[in-house]
């Protein structure tokens, strides 16, 4: 564990580091300017947004990147001459892990700060906590992670993957590897989890595929043995594990793995909250051969990613690396920026909200589009986590995936879709 603690403190340490953003201190008052930064006082008006993420507790292991991809999305706009004439300024919050705290934050941000836009929020249940407070506000919350869909709401734009751009392929891609395999269910107790795996059932029965358990430990938790015990029993022979685990739970789960003798050439595992950082942090000897699904890895070859990878190194050090929440923090803020200037105002949201839509941007994992649903066009893609620690991709689609943010295998969603282009379809609709 000693490992994970020491590159989690070097991270806190990239965030606070990066230079030319202004930047105010968490929960503080005082608003402190790095060295090549107009001062707001001196320098003029700025636009305020908001940045909110764990920076502590259990899920910090995973968020406190995206905040230093955020961050480096701002300074690169920053530097070019800033979105409509003037500064970003980033105001950073705290969430801490602790889905109240987000709501908080948020509050203080949009009612406090006079924020135009929040680029925020990890987990699932911090997203819920805070929605009702950017619905209630009229407000923009910009969302960097993959989620289990079954959501379209007017105040969100969604970067990260629907279901069918990550877990829905993911599931099908292991079938044709693996044919015939039992599925086991692992998940952290909230709501990505248990809805993703609700997903995951409805796709195998529809395809012929078996769930033979499903079972939960709280977020954070690190008492895996149960689980363990319980995989072992029910696939003696082997089997596929598909793991929704989030933060620090995955270090005690790929550990005690191994020692139980369960291997990727027997139980195989396909996460889709484990990246490149994660690997990092849990150590990639107890992570070589297993699976995640995204639709980003730093390998991706493309001129863009090569661009993208190179800036974040030299921003933060040689020894970082990039993952998909990362780079869906980055084009957040880059098709925020496109917006802004499409709309000719960073202050009036409806504004910024209709022009958000039909946005492309050459992002790292290739062109992606910002749809009427408020969620991006994606690529998909599967790697293997290889000795360096980076992912082998193994499957890729040919282009970018459209989104599906209403589960279509799920029958109560089936058939629904969102339309944020036509106030009278809004965030769900019957399909004709």
């Amino acid at each position: 564990m000693t490992r994970g603690i020491r590159r989690r403190d070097f991270i806190v340490f990239g965030s606070v580091a990066a230079g030319s953003i202004l930047l105010k201190a968490c929960g503080g008052e005082t608003t402190t300017t790095t060295e090549g930064s107009p001062s707001p006082a001196a320098g003029g008006e700025t636009i305020k947004v908001g940045i909110l993420h764990s920076l502590s507790g259990t899920m910090a292991i995973s968020e406190k990147s995206v905040v230093d991809s955020t961050m480096m999305a701002i300074k690169e706009i920053n530097d070019a001459g800033g979105v409509l004439g003037k500064q970003i300024e980033a105001i950073q919050e705290d969430g801490a892990s602790d889905w109240p705290t987000f709501n908080e934050k948020a509050k203080k941000l949009i009612q406090q700060d006079k924020v135009v836009a929040v680029f925020g929020c990890w987990t699932s249940a911090s997203r819920k906590a805070v929605l009702p407070t950017f619905e209630a506000e009229d407000h923009m919350l910009w969302y960097p992670v993959q989620y289990e869909g079954q959501e379209c709401s007017k105040n969100i734009f969604y970067t990260g993957a629907a279901p069918n751009q990550q877990i829905e392929p993911s599931v099908t891609w292991l079938m044709e590897q693996y044919p015939g395999k039992p599925f086991f269910l692992v998940g952290s107790d909230y709501v990505f989890p248990r809805t993703a795996n609700t997903i995951i059932k409805a796709q195998l029965a529809a395809k012929g595929g078996k769930v033979v358990g499903e079972d939960y430990i709280p977020l954070g938790g690190t008492e895996v043995t149960p689980i363990i015990s319980k995989i072992k029993a029910a696939m003696p022979d082997g089997g596929i594990i598909y793991n929704s685990l989030n933060g620090d739970s995955n270090v005690a789960f790929f550990k005690q793995l191994q020692g139980a003798g369960m291997g990727p050439d027997k139980y195989p595992s396909m996460s889709v909250s484990i990246a490149e950082e994660e690997v990092q942090a849990i150590g990639v000897e107890y992570l070589k051969g297993h699976f995640a699904a995204w639709n980003y890895f730093q390998t991706v070859d493309t001129p863009a990613n090569k661009v993208f990878v190179a800036n974040f190194k030299k921003m933060y050090g040689e020894d970082r690396v990039v993952n998909d929440p990362m780079e869906a923090g980055y084009i957040a803020v880059n098709i925020w920026k496109q917006a802004v200037e499409k709309a000719g105002t960073a202050d009036d949201l409806n504004k910024v909200r209709m022009a958000a839509l039909g946005q492309t941007f050459d992002a790292p994992e290739g062109n992606v589009t910002m749809e009427n649903n408020h969620h991006l066009s994606k690529w998909v893609r599967i790697g293997k986590v290889r000795d360096d620690g980076l992912f082998e991709i193994v499957y890729s689609t040919d282009g970018p995936v459209a989104p599906l943010p209403w589960n279509q295998f799920v029958p109560e969603t089936k058939g629904f879709a969102c339309d944020w282009s036509d106030p009278a379809k809004g965030g769900k609709f019957k399909m004709s």
